[in-house]
């Protein structure tokens, strides 16, 4: 089990996931995000490479259109 800091808040998994997977949990997949993990932003190419290991600190912003 690892735990994860989302948001400021605590998030635990049972196994280890791959950036991807977690927005995809999360039901962001497709949707216009933004994350910074550990305070550096990741690429959106590069969400399927990156495994996020427990402690890791992740800050993720939804992009909302209006007008």
């Amino acid at each position: 089990m690892i735990t994860l800091t989302v948001n400021g808040s605590p998030q635990p998994l049972e196994a280890q996931i791959n950036l991807a997977q977690l927005l995809e949990n999360m039901q962001l997949t497709g949707k216009r995000v933004a994350v910074e993990r550990n305070g550096e932003i990741v690429p959106r190419s590069q969400y399927a490479q990156v495994e996020l290991q427990d402690g890791d600190q992740l800050e993720i912003v939804v992009a909302v259109g209006g007008g």
